[in-house]
């Protein structure tokens, strides 16, 4: 069993890997559920980390129902995550009806050969997840980020275990949302997933000393001078709970 660690800096990116984790999704504007990290970013942490590095491909928040130029962007944004290293890109497109849009994911797909694409939980947002799933598949994309539709993956684990038995090896199916060191055992086991992906941010207090706490350079409240961070020991924790898991699974199949 693998984890994904969701990162947004040079030092989340570098715990990450301390702790264990196989891989980091890279994003940017997490408090928008992510967008495309900037080139420097992306490159700094190529050069910090060896695990595999996946890039968020969204140039903004909010729907993912996107312009033509915005799809423009997207293809842009993959050509330079490819050039600066990444081991794959994650993103998703849905047409008006909130439905996958077939047609333009599968073109960024094949833009991203050979690269991997997974299929972030933009699933979670369409009117019919077992039509979603076999769309996402009809576009190419490796592996799915999902909650089942609910907002969590615990929420949404029936579902979630029904989308791992639908794939079977035709795409890997990866819970998401609410995934913790209190909820990965159930998650797991229910599920029958093998990777899972995990934020684990912890926020952490600005060094700043001085402080203007009535001017705020965004929309989000309490932000000015606060940090999110991922820690080592939590990323190690989590690692340990799915090794755990997968040595008592081998245990009973051997049984």
């Amino acid at each position: 069993m693998q984890l994904e660690v969701c990162i947004d800096s040079v030092e989340s990116a570098i715990t990450a890997e301390r702790g264990g984790a196989r891989r980091v999704e890279l994003c940017s504007a997490l408090l928008e559920g992510g967008v495309t990290p900037g080139a420097g970013l992306i490159a700094e942490v190529r050069r910090s980390v060896a695990i595999d590095l996946f890039v968020m491909i969204r140039p903004r928040g909010g729907d993912f129902c996107y312009t033509l130029s915005e799809l423009e962007v997207m293809q842009e944004e993959i050509k330079q995550a490819r050039r600066l290293g990444a081991d794959g890109v994650v993103l998703g497109v849905l047409d008006e009806r909130g439905c996958v849009d077939v047609a333009r994911t599968r073109q960024l797909v094949d833009l991203a050969a050979p690269l991997p694409v997974t299929f972030h939980r933009a699933i979670d947002m369409t009117p019919d997840l077992p039509a979603a799933l076999e769309a996402v598949l009809a576009t190419g994309a490796s592996r799915i980020l999902t909650s089942g539709g609910a907002p969590t993956a615990t929420l949404g684990i029936v579902t979630i275990a029904r989308m791992v038995k639908a794939a079977g090896d035709r795409a890997s199916i990866m819970p998401g949302g609410g995934v913790s060191l209190k909820t990965i055992a159930g998650i797991a086991q229910a599920s029958g997933a093998g990777e899972f992906h995990a934020s684990l941010r912890t926020a952490f207090p600005s060094p700043v000393l001085f402080r203007k706490e009535e001017i705020a350079m965004g929309t989000v409240s309490d932000r000015e001078y606060t940090r999110f961070l991922v820690r080592e020991e939590d990323v190690r924790a989590l690692v340990g709970a799915l090794a755990r898991l997968s040595a008592e699974c081998a245990a009973a199949k051997a049984d």
